[in-house]
């Protein structure tokens, strides 16, 4: 909650996933409702890439300071932060949203991801939009209905309506 906190997001970023497609030059066409969440900030510089080297993220720059705020004032376990910001910069690269909404994903980016050629799924979470693969996306949605009665049921007991 406090990590949602760090920044104030100038508009609501959209809900539910949907689909995506590179074009042959690489760029994510977006969905019009995250063309007009990343139209809402007063700086249109982005940041593409990928934390976790399996999702893509595209963060509004501003959010993307913070986390290199954080990842640099991180003292919990430095190892950890050192590692999230070199696979960060390893994969990632400065991008704008052209006027026909499509975002540049880098080549290498790409390459690693496997991204090319397949159906991609994009969602919205904590201020940034992340870009799934198929298969990620499938092993996320098997993951996910295994746990859903459980996790449902233990949300509702905290005040989930």
């Amino acid at each position: 909650m406090e990590e949602e906190a760090r920044i104030q997001l100038p508009a609501e970023p959209p809900r539910g996933m949907h689909n995506g497609k590179l074009d042959d030059k690489g760029r994510l066409k977006l969905p019009v409702q995250f063309q007009e969440y990343l139209s809402s900030f007063p700086e249109k510089k982005l940041f593409v890439t990928s934390i976790d080297r399996s999702t893509a993220q595209i963060y509004p720059i501003a959010i993307w300071r913070e986390n290199e705020q954080l990842l640099k004032d991180f003292k919990t376990d430095p190892k950890i932060a050192k590692t999230v910001a070199f696979n960060a910069n390893d994969l990632g690269a400065d991008a704008e949203m052209d006027n026909q909404g499509r975002v540049l994903i880098n080549a290498e980016l790409r390459r690693e991801l496997d991204m090319d050629g397949q159906a991609l799924r994009v969602f919205s979470e904590r201020g940034r939009i992340k870009v799934l693969t198929e298969v990620v996306y499938q092993a996320q949605k098997l993951a996910a209905a295994k746990l859903a009665a459980e996790s449902a049921e233990k949300m509702e007991m905290e005040g989930l309506l």
